[in-house]
């Protein structure tokens, strides 16, 4: 049997790094700008109802602005507000808003943007970010123009969480830009337009873009036959697909991307109920072979929550056994499996997965890895039949609370409650190197717990095309679709 899945995990491992020969003959570009989110149309949907599907947060992003957005590396410019300070003590944030009218009518005031970003982090909100910025005390209209954020705590961060598509804003179904939808007669398109004033000479220009929805499959075909500009929302359970086609060189581009890519138990009980299982399934995995048959540039394994390059955390340390291969490991433990289970046959473990080949090689791996101390592997036929569900998120922030915070014994089956005390403390710490190291102290109890069996980074690629220029990858896998046919400048 072990033959037989290493046979078929080569043979899926070959397929992702060796492109075939299927390809069309490019088209020369014309007309707007054309691109394709992996996954449903696009629609225009308040985040209060809960986390955006792919399409659906570009849409946003692009025609619902919020305070600041993002430009195409990832920093922070203006959307709603022109400029903003700081308070020396960092709990004040204030915003000057640029002058401006609503889609449909009325002048942009201080008091409504107020309201309604307040909407989203209060009440029944579902909003995703609500968790992130419960720092904020609260949001008040000073002046017409002007908006104060007012915080219990210092969060340097607190841009970037503006930034995202979750804190755009809408009133009454309608945002501000940069973009605003036009009526198209393409069947499953939206026309996107916006325009450009010249400070200069107050010329005036016009950006078009139509932006539509398609599977992984159909992105990538409709890419290499020249139908399509620019490819977003890929991951790595649809990866395979783009390696299979023939494309352009240099078209397949990977976001620098933080967040958390890894298992986490779905319940107290069961097989993983013991912290020595979950323990000796992570140290069973063998994420350098993982890593490589993915084969993202700059991806390395990983085996703690926390990533490098966290405000104010100092250098991550792996584990120690995290240093040796899988080979030298392995007898180790096998030994350990047998000191926990004896001679009772192992348990069946059930994973939650998505739909894709990427995901059939993680499946493949675990299969492998875990099969051969004993366990039997298969894919969960929903997520509450699986024993272990993969998280894939990218992280809003830099900051190390959005990657404890996720395992509160609030939300999270398998926790720890001297963690959360931590993370409590930390939320209130006035001194943001306090803050850290408090949030440092629970990311610790939380690997040890074993609350979470990292496996890596994200993965998010897009593909883009000769016409495409004004694109950058950046930390936050979030693309704005403005200037897309201007070159970046050296800052980004």
């Amino acid at each position: 049997m072990r033959v037989k899945h290493f046979r078929r995990f080569v043979t899926l491992a070959l397929v992702i790094a060796v492109p075939s020969a299927v390809s069309g003959c490019r088209e020369q570009p014309q007309g707007s700008v054309k691109v394709t989110v992996i996954g449903g149309p696009p629609k225009l949907r308040d985040p209060a109802a809960g986390p955006l599907p792919a399409g659906d947060a570009l849409l946003l992003s692009n025609v619902a602005q919020g305070l600041v957005r993002f430009d195409a590396a990832g920093n922070i410019v203006g959307g709603l507000a022109e400029r903003w300070n700081v308070s020396n003590d960092g709990l004040s944030y204030i915003f000057r808003l640029a002058p401006g009218d609503w889609p449909n009518g009325g002048k942009i005031t201080a008091k409504q943007v107020a309201r309604l970003l307040k909407r989203q982090l209060t009440g029944r909100s579902r909003n995703p970010m609500r968790d992130a910025l419960g720092a904020v005390e609260d949001v008040v209209a000073m002046t017409d123009r002007v908006i104060e954020i007012r915080l219990v705590a210092p969060r340097p961060n607190l841009l970037p969480l503006l930034a995202q598509p979750e804190m755009a804003v809408l009133r009454e179904g309608h945002g501000t830009g940069p973009f605003s939808e036009s009526p198209t007669a393409q069947r499953g398109l939206l026309l996107l337009k916006r325009e450009i004033v010249s400070p200069e000479d107050e010329s005036k220009t016009e950006e078009d873009v139509l932006v539509g929805g398609a599977t992984a499959g159909a992105a990538v075909q409709a890419f290499a036959a020249g139908q399509t500009d620019l490819v977003l929302g890929g991951t790595f359970a649809d990866l395979p697909i783009a390696r299979r086609v023939k494309l352009p060189r240099g078209s397949l581009r990977f976001d620098p991307a933080s967040g958390l890519f890894g298992l986490v138990p779905t319940r107290k009980d069961g097989p993983l109920a013991e912290p020595d299982v979950r323990r000796l399934l992570s140290q069973a995995i063998d994420r350098d072979l993982l890593v490589r048959t993915l084969n993202v540039p700059g991806l390395t394994p990983r085996a703690t929550i926390m990533e490098p390059g966290l405000e104010g955390v100092p250098a991550i340390a792996q584990p120690v056994w995290a240093t040796t291969a899988l080979s030298e490991r392995s007898a180790s433990l096998a030994a350990e499996a047998r000191r926990l289970f004896g001679a009772e046959e192992k348990p069946v473990l059930r994973i939650g997965l998505p739909q894709g080949p990427g995901a059939d090689v993680l499946l493949l791996r675990l299969m492998l890895d875990w099969g051969a101390l004993g366990f039997t592997i298969q894919r969960a036929n929903s997520p509450g039949q699986a024993d272990l569900v993969l998280v894939d998120d990218v992280a809003p922030s830099s900051s190390p609370a959005w990657y404890v915070r996720r395992f509160r014994c609030e939300i999270a089956p398998i926790c720890d409650p001297e963690a959360d005390e931590l993370m409590a403390s930390a939320r209130a710490a006035p001194v943001p190197a306090q803050r850290a190291a408090l949030l440092v102290q629970a990311a610790a109890r939380l690997d040890d717990a074993l609350a979470f069996i990292p496996l890596a980074a994200p993965v998010r690629w897009s593909l883009v095309g000769s016409r495409i220029e004004g694109f950058a990858g950046n930390r936050y896998a979030r693309h704005t679709l403005t200037g897309l046919e201007q070159k970046t400048s050296p800052g980004g």
